[in-house]
């Protein structure tokens, strides 16, 4: 990445969750069988399609139980003071008449990526973007159902959600500044409606940005490197966090929660890869999550981790 960044050369880079297996093509070298869109640019060949056909969408969470059990493992770890936000996540079996290209297709979402029919992913957030050796981030934390009465204002006063958001806003600012000068936060809590398959959500996300140096397009992967994994999706103090989850979560993340996006040659766009169905032996397996305080209800979170479980399709 550092290579092509110096010379300007675009490409696309594709990192999982630990780092363990990223992808790095040069745009006029992208396999066949990956596809990606940002902000409708990239190699679908094709717009998305303005409309979108019946199809089913069943879903089948982890039970509370099994759930409970590992929210209080992490519940006792915020206790003891070894993390004060930790991302919780879990899989969810998803039965559809849709193969993974044709939700790649009809999901709305301003990141979206096919990758060689194991996953695809339709991701409301971005990670990074720089512009004009500004680099921006968005962390998105707080999720309520658009439907519940004043549904905005109790998002936007919930004691959990504040603290939850002001510790990510804290986390990513702390970050910023091991690459960036003059870092700042530029909004702070807005909110973003998502219609999805079954309902319509708001989301809220912050941004935050800072300076970088005019050399930074020959340090790409170590910018990279340095801001990853995403602390929206992992959690603080980032390090013990991350040994926290692979430990308790019982599953493998994969590219769930890793990042992807695309160098142009001049500046940068990447999306934390949520939003994510990946092919599994027993079929297509949705993975989603929330992060957990020392104030969150095992039975709100279980509930937000269902809900993260759709197609956008508006």
């Amino acid at each position: 990445m550092n290579e092509f960044g110096l010379k300007g050369r675009p490409f696309l880079f594709i990192i999982d969750f630990e780092g363990r297996n990223p992808a790095i093509y040069p745009l006029n070298e992208i396999p066949g069988d990956i596809l990606y869109d940002i902000h409708g640019k990239g190699n679908t060949g094709k717009k998305i399609p303005g409309h979108y056909k019946d199809f089913t969408f069943r879903k089948y969470p982890v039970s509370f139980r099994e759930y409970q059990d590992k929210f209080n493992r992490v519940m006792q770890h915020l206790k003891n003071g070894d993390t004060y936000l930790i991302n919780l996540t879990q899989p969810t079996m998803v039965d559809t008449d849709l193969s993974l290209k044709e939700i790649f297709e009809i999901a709305r979402a301003p990141y979206r990526l096919f990758f060689r029919d194991v996953f695809t992913v339709f991701s409301p957030e971005t990670f990074i973007k720089i512009r004009d050796k500004r680099i921006m981030t968005f962390p998105m934390k707080g999720t309520i159902d658009f439907s519940i009465p004043d549904a905005r204002n109790i998002l936007m006063n919930d004691p959990k959600e504040i603290s939850e958001h002001n510790t990510i806003v804290d986390l990513m600012r702390n970050d910023l500044s091991m690459v960036a000068k003059k870092v700042r936060v530029d909004r702070f809590r807005y909110l973003d409606k998502i219609n999805t398959n079954d309902k319509t959500i708001l989301q809220a996300s912050s941004e935050i940005s800072g300076n970088l140096p005019p050399d930074y397009p020959g340090n790409i992967g170590d910018i990279l490197k340095t801001l990853l994994p995403a602390g929206s999706i992992s959690g603080a103090p980032k390090p013990k966090t991350v040994d926290i989850l692979l430990e308790t979560e019982g599953y493998e993340r994969s590219y769930y929660t890793g990042i992807f996006g695309v160098f142009d040659g001049k500046n940068l766009d990447s999306a934390v890869m949520i939003r994510y169905i990946e092919k599994g032996d027993k079929g297509f397996v949705f993975k989603s999550g929330g992060g957990i305080t020392s104030q969150s209800d095992p039975r709100k979170e279980y509930q937000e981790l269902i809900d993260k479980v759709y197609v956008p399709i508006a």
